[in-house]
């Protein structure tokens, strides 16, 4: 029998909602369902370790949902079908209104599967390794909210590129190329491309400019500064507070994200529905 997991938020009432509808759905086309309530602290494979066995599993939220959620599966190779139930939903693929022939889809085995690179960032504090990280999105790393501007040193394979004064640099995927690189100048990069952006943030010069590289590349990072305001990030959601002379090395994951994605559903289409005009409108016909 073909298996479905449904992960959401308990906490958020349309979750629940639409993991009711699809799991009548579901069942009614002969698919076994598994549910598994997820927060920023699920540890999944230890709440269900059969969800390395099913078909895909269909994640019930926003970005932020599921950036979490892929982070923890993709080693598996777990397909994540994303239902927005969040904001722009540049990386869900489908809307709670359009649940019924997303199930039909599924039910057809009419979807493809979407490799997404990732990121692995490995912190080196005094010549020892601290922590690591995987990222599907970036790895950002800068100054705390108030604090002064720092220095950061980018080697690409041990070759020096430039020191970046401002607020910091973030090393993005093409998958993290529209987030928050993106609003930081960098350039929006299809998610087919193998390669890593280099993106300054709010540097303090003229001439500093985002970079692409090739993805089998290893980047450098290192900081300095003179006050403690120290951090990096991962997706915006995890992270590590840093020391000046801290070194954050980045380089692509031994593993990938799978994404679902509905066979008539192209990038550039997305990226005008979402992004056009802020306002998910596409552009006037009139």
């Amino acid at each position: 029998m073909r298996k479905i997991a449904l992960l959401y938020n308990p906490s958020k009432e349309q979750a629940c909602s639409i993991r009711d509808e699809l799991n009548r759905l579901l069942t009614d086309g002969g698919i076994a369902v598994t549910h598994i309530a997820v927060d920023h602290a699920t540890n999944i494979l230890a709440v269900d370790p059969d969800i390395r066995f099913v078909e895909l599993a269909m994640v019930l939220g926003g970005d932020g949902t599921l950036l979490g959620i892929a982070r923890q599966l993709a080693p598996y190779h777990i397909p994540l079908l994303g239902i927005n139930i969040g904001h722009l939903g540049f990386l869900t693929e489908s809307e709670p209104s359009q649940l019924r022939p997303a199930v039909a889809r599924i039910l057809q085995n009419e979807y493809n599967l979407e490799h997404r690179m990732m990121l692995e960032a490995e912190v080196v504090r005094n010549g020892q390794s601290l922590a690591k990280f995987s990222a599907l999105n970036e790895v950002g790393t800068g100054k705390g909210s108030f604090a002064r501007m720092v220095t950061v040193d980018v080697h690409v394979d041990d070759v020096y590129v430039d020191t970046y004064r401002g607020d910091g640099v973030i090393i993005s995927t093409p998958t993290g190329s529209t987030a928050y690189s993106l609003s930081c100048g960098g350039p929006i990069v299809s998610p087919n491309l193998q390669v890593m952006v280099v993106t300054p943030v709010c540097p303090h010069t003229l001439f500093s400019r985002p970079c692409v590289i090739d993805a089998n590349q290893t980047v450098r990072l290192t900081v300095q500064a003179s006050h403690s305001d120290l951090g990096m990030t991962v997706d915006g959601q995890d992270g590590l507070h840093l020391v000046s002379g801290d070194e954050i090395i980045v380089k692509r994951a031994p593993y990938e994200t799978t994404l679902v994605r509905w066979p008539d559903r192209e990038f550039f289409g997305v990226l005008r529905s979402k992004l056009h005009n802020g306002n998910g409108d596409g552009p006037s016909t009139a």
